[in-house]
């Protein structure tokens, strides 16, 4: 007779689609079994396990943790880590479901996503958290095709801040996509359709800094942030899988979180769990799709604008968008582009 953990656990690898025979596999029952546990529902039949279940022994701790990082929610991915690190051995399943008791799931992204080939595209965004009661600020750019990102969380947004974080994030990647798209930060457009429709007047730095790196300036449509989505998918995935995670181990330990080691994890963080994890869009780890994007990136500048930053910072430029970098010849645009129609 089965214990009534193991029927949630079979009903609820059927609900998420997989097969009878895969699930009898999993379990280890027959396949009858899961078809009975299929049509008769949640355990209704099924006695009370006489022994705790493998997660029993860490309902507090959950617990706990949910406690701590409440109004927000730690994802059970992170619980998974953190509890199979402590001789959890049972599976991801039934995790799913007791949390799944603690709060509705979330409802589905109804956005349609937009996908671009290797080297195409960044997304940049700035978010803001929250640190004892201070604003601290994280950089987030995450490459259109292979959903690779980087992050550093920094005091301020200034430009020559965006400028150094850009410069960081290029070498990290190993050379620089063909467009940057951005939303209305000051630090990157002075005024929208300033001489026309798409004839915007950018942030003098910013053009400095495409020119001498090689990409084009883009903005998102008014009114449509959403078009940078998958940014913003990653700094909700910033937020609730590593900032409430962090704050919450903390606030329990009562230590003080710094800066200083908030960057060392997260530096840590997306290296090996953000960029190693299987992507829920692509099916597949984005650094593994990276070492693809990084043949279609353009090389580093290989020597730096001797401008300074308060040259950098005076006036503003205007460019029609898209801004055609000076340095780069024209043939690297159009290789690129019988690449794409190919």
């Amino acid at each position: 007779m089965l214990i009534q953990e193991d029927a949630v656990e079979i009903e609820v690898l059927l609900r998420q689609g997989m097969g009878i025979r895969e699930v009898a596999r999993r379990c280890g029952v027959s396949r009858n079994t899961v078809r009975r546990v299929r049509d008769e529902g949640t355990g209704r039949r099924y006695r009370r396990p006489e022994r705790p279940g493998k997660l029993t022994p860490f309902h507090q701790y959950i617990r706990d943790r949910l406690n701590a990082a409440a109004p927000d929610w730690i994802p059970a991915t992170v619980i998974q880590r953190e509890i199979t690190a402590l001789g959890y051995t049972g599976s991801h399943a039934i995790l799913r479901a007791f949390m799944a008791e603690l709060r509705p799931p979330p409802k589905p992204d109804p956005v349609v996503r937009f996908e671009t080939p290797p080297g195409q595209q960044m997304q940049m965004d700035w978010a803001e958290f929250r640190l004892d009661g201070q604003r601290i600020y994280a950089f987030v750019v995450t490459l259109g095709y292979s959903r690779w990102l980087f992050g550093r969380f920094v005091d301020n947004q200034r430009f020559e801040t965006l400028r150094d974080l850009h410069v960081a994030a290029f070498g990290a990647m190993g050379g620089v996509p063909f467009e940057g798209l951005y939303d209305n930060m000051a630090t990157v457009v002075v005024q929208r359709d300033a001489d026309g429709e798409g004839k915007h007047r950018f942030h003098a730095g910013m053009v400095a800094l495409s020119r001498e790196y090689g990409f084009n300036l883009r903005l998102c449509q008014p009114y449509r942030a959403r078009t940078k989505g998958k940014v913003e998918r990653s700094i909700r995935f910033i937020r609730y899988s590593f900032f409430v995670p962090l704050l919450a181990e903390f606030a329990q330990r009562g230590e003080t979180l710094t800066l200083e080691v908030i960057n060392s994890r997260f530096a840590l963080w997306q290296r090996e769990v953000a960029n190693q994890r299987r992507h829920g869009t692509t099916g597949e780890q984005p650094q593994a799709r990276l070492l693809i994007e990084q043949a279609a990136l353009l090389p580093l500048p290989s020597v730096r604008t001797a401008a300074s930053v308060r040259e950098l910072q005076q006036g503003a430029a205007r460019i029609e968008r898209p801004s055609t970098p000076l340095q780069r010849p024209l043939s690297a645009y159009d290789a690129y582009s019988a690449g794409v129609s190919a």
